[in-house]
């Protein structure tokens, strides 16, 4: 017999012995209420008390998303890769919510899968610009914390390649060019030069600047610029630069040109100022002075162009120089340009 029969039971034997003591005094119907009345009032009481609530599973920690290498992509879809804890893959009752925030919004449900595995794969629709996913376990227990946001921008459109220097068309004195311009940010760019074959490939920086040395061959130089940018597009632009037939120049300036013989010794100082075909200081060039004084050994020096493009020596015509016509000359030598020459008459007079 359950217990709380059995509890009633004595009780109605206990009420039973008391109604047979009383029956002298009150009568029997009085008993009959009695008994009545103390079990009924029990059963009440035991029915009465409320029932236990029904026991549900812990919600579950968040699962967590593998997020993209590159979130730049032009695909119309992705995977998304989710990671759930065992206890919820061993459960079987519960699912996958995906959530997805577009720029400017609030995440919103799109999708509830089973889950497959410690591991599912999810397929979604990528919409253009960005894409926020982030996903929960919905059971038995409610619904967890989302998984940290996984980030994909969908982007469809073709970097946009400019060159700010120098420009399509443009004469160049130098063996190679240096294609300074902008495009998308992170953008790999190769140059090639279809007139002698060459090619460099580089990144643009964050900014979108970017910076290619190429080689050119004399006359004119077809270059082709492609880039493929952070999500996979790809855009050409055609560019075309002449290799001119400009020289590397020199100018040869002395502090004087006229000594006079009683004034030795005396300093004296060369200056050498050297452009690039481009007119341009050439920094780092050979330079070579040499000094030729009636009556004293030729002097010589060896010297590099400063970051100006300037050289200088400094020297002391000695005594015993004789009268005449003497001269000053400077060489400068470049790998990329050859070497070319000046000089400048320097006369011991009286």
């Amino acid at each position: 017999m359950p217990f709380v029969g059995r509890l009633i039971l004595a009780l109605a034997v206990v009420s039973l012995g008391l109604g047979v003591i009383y029956v002298g005094m009150s009568g029997i119907g009085t008993v009959v209420g009695a008994i009545g009345s103390t079990v009924g009032g029990f059963v009440d009481g035991v029915t009465a008390t409320a029932s236990p609530a029904p026991s549900f599973a812990a919600i579950s920690d968040a699962p967590s998303v593998e997020g993209p290498e590159e979130p730049y992509t032009r695909a119309a879809t992705t995977d998304l890769s989710v990671t759930v804890p065992n206890d919820v893959v061993d459960e079987g009752d519960s699912k996958l919510r995906i959530y997805l925030a577009l720029k400017d919004q609030a995440p919103a449900p799109i999708d509830e899968v089973p889950i497959a595995g410690p591991i599912t794969i999810v397929p979604v629709t990528l919409t253009k610009g960005m894409n926020d996913f982030t996903v929960t376990i919905v059971g038995p227990g409610g619904e967890s914390d989302p998984s940290p946001v996984v980030r994909f921008i969908q982007d469809q459109v073709p970097p946009k390649i400019t060159v700010s220097s120098p420009k399509s068309g443009a004469v160049v004195n130098r063996t190679a060019v240096e294609i300074k311009g902008k495009t998308q940010g992170r953008t790999t760019l190769i140059a090639r030069n279809a007139t002698n074959g060459a090619s460099i490939t580089s990144d643009a920086l964050g900014d979108g600047t970017f910076s290619l040395t190429l080689a050119i061959a004399p006359g004119v130089n077809r270059i082709t610029i492609e880039g493929t940018d952070p999500a996979g597009n790809v855009s050409e632009l055609d560019y075309v630069v002449k290799r001119g037939t400009g020289k590397l120049t020199v100018s040869l300036v002395s502090s004087a040109y006229q000594i006079r013989r009683a004034a030795l010794p005396y300093g004296l100082r060369l200056t050498a100022n050297a452009n690039d075909p481009d007119g341009r200081p050439l920094a780092g060039a050979s330079v070579t002075f040499t000094l030729s004084i009636p009556g004293i050994p030729t002097i010589t020096a060896e010297g590099t162009t400063s970051a100006n493009g300037i050289a200088t020596f400094r020297t002391t015509v000695p005594k015993g120089a004789d009268l005449g016509q003497g001269s000053a000359t400077v060489l400068v030598s470049s790998d990329e340009f050859g070497s070319t020459q000046d000089f400048t008459v320097i006369t011991i007079r009286r």
